[in-house]
């Protein structure tokens, strides 16, 4: 007597974590390429575009990389990159620091040296920041990392050149810091204001390492994050008015201001204008503090 077994359907094969890396690896690239326009990478206008950003071959122009290459970079194909092309993407594709690090890391690369001051930022922009003196005056992207600041920024907040330039972080340091907690005047609409735009933010980065090692540390950093985070509020963009403690010259009132890059772009200014001739005073001594 035989016994037939029925035939057991195969189960398909699950991706590896190479091939995992190699399509994040695809998305992220298409989504840097998207945001910026042919105008931002000096390249002249054309008309009306099909699609939003640059197109593969001029990204492929521009970092000096073959067309076809480049296409199956972004089509998840198993090829090899260095170092080299990929800090020419990079430039080219106009990534912040963290931004960098996320690429090296899906290309399987270890993590490139940061920079002081991103690559990223226009210089026109920086000069822009620097000029504001004293307005203090800082660059962040969407994730709320601080890419570059003024000094008189740096006065008014106190010790961001002692903290590693990945600590340098408004969630972290408003969250996890008890100088940037006691210096926040109305630190619970501050902190959930924050929170909210972090959250409506991660929509376009939930799967990124970096935003997702981010929020599981600052969960398990203060519970005053996690209370709000779990509360799911999300944020608009919004400018207002925001009081700041000084230690030496006290209560500082000014009015917070973004202004981004480009229509696409994820890195603005913010700057942080006196309201009043109280307020002006004091910004002018900090700046005169620099000084001595």
């Amino acid at each position: 007597m035989t016994t037939s077994l029925e035939a057991v359907p195969a189960q398909p094969a699950q991706p590896t974590d190479h091939e995992i890396r190699r399509r994040e690896l695809s998305s992220f690239l298409r989504s840097r390429r998207e945001r910026i326009s042919p105008e931002q990478a000096g390249l002249p206008a054309t008309g009306r575009r099909r699609t939003p950003g640059l197109r593969r071959e001029e990204v492929a122009q521009l970092a000096g990389v073959g067309v076809t290459w480049y296409t199956w970079l972004e089509q998840a194909r198993d090829i090899n990159v260095s170092e080299q092309v990929l800090a020419a993407i990079a430039r080219t594709l106009r990534l912040d620091p963290y931004e960098r690090v996320h690429l090296y890391t899906l290309a399987g690369h270890p993590e490139p040296p940061m920079d002081r001051d991103c690559k990223a930022i226009p210089s026109a922009m920086l000069v822009m920041m620097r000029q504001l003196e004293p307005i203090p005056a800082a660059v962040i992207n969407t994730r709320f990392d601080l890419l570059a600041y003024n000094r008189t920024y740096e006065r008014m907040v106190g010790g961001l050149e002692h903290l590693p330039f990945e600590d340098r972080n408004q969630l972290l340091l408003v969250f996890t810091s008890p100088r940037w907690r006691a210096g926040t005047l109305d630190w619970e609409d501050a902190a959930a204001r924050l929170a909210g735009r972090f959250r409506a933010g991660m929509a376009a980065h939930a799967a990124e390492p970096g935003w997702k090692s981010l929020v599981t540390r600052l969960r398990q950093e203060s519970p005053d994050f996690e209370r709000l985070w779990d509360q799911h509020d999300v944020r608009a963009p919004e400018n207002f008015t925001k009081r700041y403690l000084h230690p030496e010259v006290g209560v500082l009132t000014l009015d917070y201001t973004q202004l981004w890059f480009g229509e696409r772009s994820e890195i603005k200014l913010t700057t942080y204008t006196p309201v009043d001739e109280g307020t002006w005073a004091k910004v002018r001594l900090l700046q005169d503090m620099l000084e001595r």
